[in-house]
């Protein structure tokens, strides 16, 4: 307990431990592998379960055997982890078996490199796998949030039998800072849904396979109101100086942070500018974007990406005001007077 130092990977293992993860399998890929090597240590030291899986296929499947037999389970990796997990995080979805899953993204497409990035975003937020279906996507931006949003995870995970994904980019899972551990420790409930290997639970039945059509229809428009209560519930995000905004910036993870120290040289400049950081991805939020489109004259999508978000945050406006895209790609990131000097020029172009 207590503050101490430590990489946001790291920050996470302690968050998901202390919100009471019972198993981790993973296996390990740069730049996550703080993960599965803190968990590696830290798991067996807590009398919970660590196990280093051959292939990021052989362990999104371990985490759907264990998660039906009511455990609190985990996984870590990054992009090319991910693309082989899709089949697995589809069927979690659709035998809605709780679990978090944890995406650092790295620089691609294909093997790319060990640079962050943020291009994952339309693949973990728009439903990792096939089929019609979504997890909770929580997006930290500091070693502190990572741990907070572990922590939490499995408590999410439950109440909407979800996967709850944590989906962060390389400055985030590297960053060391200061972080404050969580004082009380969650416990794994008792379930009535799992199956523990008794006669009580014998009749639960746990499968994303279904034979007839009405019932496979069914069960999708099941999973499709879970999702919209999500969206009624959960939305969670962050405004810096909105109050008077007349431009808002849009940016989740190492990109929200630069965003935060150009806003604040913006400020001092005259320019009135604001912030929106999402929290949840998925559920995004649409609502207060839409309301805050009234008010600004200029939203600024920023991201690692060719552009993925941004669509998002456009369909949330609905054309009501213009959304400009900055960003970048291949694991390049801005510095705070490249963001300052593009803004402060469309700003005076504006004004004139």
């Amino acid at each position: 307990m207590g503050q101490h130092l430590m990489k946001g990977n790291e920050a996470l293992v302690h968050g998901a431990l202390l919100g009471g993860a019972t198993h981790y399998f993973g296996y390990p890929i740069t730049p996550a592998s703080e993960i599965a090597h803190a968990a590696a240590e830290l798991f067996p030291r807590c009398g919970r379960h660590f196990l280093q899986a051959e292939c990021e296929v052989s362990s999104i499947n371990m985490l759907y055997g264990a998660a039906a037999a009511g455990a609190r389970v985990m996984t870590g990796s990054s992009g090319p982890g991910l693309s082989l997990m899709a089949e697995g995080l589809s069927y979690l979805s659709g035998a809605e078996l709780p679990s978090l899953v944890v995406d650092v993204q790295r620089a691609g497409p294909g093997l790319g490199y060990i640079w962050p990035e943020q291009a994952d975003y339309n693949f973990i937020v728009h439903g990792a796998g096939h089929g019609s279906h979504n997890g909770i996507v929580l997006a930290p931006n500091s070693a502190q949030e990572m741990c907070d949003c572990a922590y939490q995870a499995f408590e999410l995970a439950e109440r909407y039998r979800a996967t709850v994904f944590i989906l962060a980019d390389a400055y985030i899972g590297q960053v060391m800072e200061p972080v404050e551990l969580p004082h009380h420790l969650l416990v794994n409930p008792h379930k009535e849904w799992a199956l523990y290997g008794d006669a009580a639970s014998r009749g639960n039945l746990h499968t994303s396979i279904y034979l007839k059509l009405e019932e496979l229809e069914g069960h999708n428009r099941h999973l499709q109101e879970k999702y919209r209560r999500m969206e009624e519930e959960i939305v969670d995000y962050e405004e810096v100086a909105t109050e008077d905004a007349e431009y808002l910036f849009v940016a989740y993870g190492i990109t929200s942070r630069i965003c935060h120290s150009a806003l604040r040289e913006l400020r001092g400049r005259g320019v009135r500018v604001g912030m929106l950081r999402p929290k949840t991805l998925f559920p995004f939020p649409s609502r207060r974007l839409a309301a805050l489109a009234g008010q600004v004259k200029l939203m600024v999508a920023a991201e690692l990406s060719a552009g993925q978000m941004v669509r998002d945050v456009r369909l949330a406006v609905d054309g009501k005001v213009e959304v400009e895209l900055y960003n970048w790609m291949g694991g390049r990131i801005p510095t705070t007077d490249e963001i300052v000097e593009r803004l402060a020029k469309t700003a005076a172009g504006r004004k004139a």
